[in-house]
């Protein structure tokens, strides 16, 4: 490496050194002119220069270039390309999260605490490069390689992981996306969902038991009237049927006119009824289902009640459960199920 191109002093309260524009022309793959161009044409340079002259690039502007790189290259007109990608850096300046034009999700963090859902010897950095491909691969519109990542996750971190620490946050990313560039995103977003519910559906296996068997009813999981949002319940059933735990699926904005109906033919073991927004939460209707009872005087059953999503957050539950994550829902669905087919044996 020639002295001029040795990378500069780290950056007062990191450990990371700035890169010249060689380097980071090597890095992204491009030439040192074509970063001088996005510079005099685009305001696509550095924060901060060295001595005032020489241009230092900061990891910051690194994830700029790389975010101009991905999308020039995905079919984003560069002016906007450029737009898109400062506005990631002043925004992680501002708040010192990514922004939603980069679709690497951030670095996954455990919740509550807790360990992160990945097999042992697993990194965060492999999670998290997991992640970033899978989003590149959105963006590109690359069906087979979505679905390709999509399935290696699945294989790799298995069911549970793989939705919370891969799908999860890349959906996320993709939505905030769609949100901050318009409708010229959704096909993104779409795309990226129907992959997710097809490798969802195709690892969730058939009901082990049949109507009219022996033994509690299944676990049955809606949206709630209004709510179309339905991958964290296809997440769900998947993660049950693994478990052996019979579901009925009833999928996205279930009437209240078919809803109740449904839970006092099938006198489940539990609900789950989910809601993405606060706008589609129905408290009534939830403790309404909860309330429910069946079966002969002197031995009614009433359905172990869970309320799912960002939807119920800050509404009272009256005693119904409101599980945070996938693993926690299906523990506690599973748990509850054991305990009704444990009651009804003779």
């Amino acid at each position: 490496m020639h002295a001029s191109e040795a990378p500069g002093p780290p950056r007062p309260g990191t450990g990371d050194p700035a890169l010249t524009t060689g380097g980071l022309a090597r890095r992204l793959g491009v030439s040192p002119t074509t970063l001088r161009s996005w510079d005099r044409r685009y305001g696509m340079g550095p924060a901060a220069r060295a001595d005032g002259r020489h241009r230092r690039w900061t990891p910051e502007d690194v994830r700029m270039l790389e975010t101009m790189c991905r999308l020039t290259a995905s079919g984003v007109p560069p002016a906007e390309a450029a737009e898109a990608a400062r506005a990631a850096r002043e925004g992680a300046a501002r708040t010192a999260a990514r922004h939603p034009a980069d679709l690497a999700p951030a670095p996954p963090r455990p919740a509550n605490g807790a360990a992160l859902a990945v097999p042992d010897g697993v990194s965060p950095d492999e999670v998290r490069l997991a992640a970033r491909g899978l989003g590149r691969a959105a963006v590109r519109l690359d069906a087979g390689a979505v679905g390709e990542r999509l399935e290696g996750a699945m294989t790799r971190y298995g069911l549970l992981a793989a939705w919370q620490e891969i799908m999860v946050p890349t959906l996320h990313a993709v939505g905030r996306r769609w949100a901050s560039a318009g409708d010229r995103y959704v096909a993104v977003e779409h795309l990226l969902s129907w992959q997710v519910s097809t490798t969802l559906r195709r690892h969730t296996r058939r009901p082990t038991t049949t109507a009219g068997s022996a033994g509690p009813g299944p676990v049955l999981l809606a949206c709630v009237p209004g709510e179309q949002h339905t991958l964290a319940l296809e997440a769900l059933d998947a993660a049950l049927s693994r478990r052996g735990v019979p579901t009925r699926m009833f999928g996205a904005a279930v009437p209240v006119e078919a809803l109740l109906p449904a839970v006092r033919r099938l006198g489940p073991a539990a609900v789950m009824l989910w809601a993405q927004a606060r706008s589609t939460a129905n408290p009534p209707l939830a403790e309404h289902v909860a309330a429910m009872e069946w079966g002969v005087k002197g031995a009614r059953a009433q359905p172990l009640t869970l309320l799912g999503g960002p939807g119920w957050s800050g509404r009272p539950s009256r005693g119904m459960l409101r599980p945070t994550a996938l693993a926690e829902a299906v523990d506690i669905l599973t748990t509850g199920y054991d305990s009704a087919l444990s009651s009804s044996l003779p």
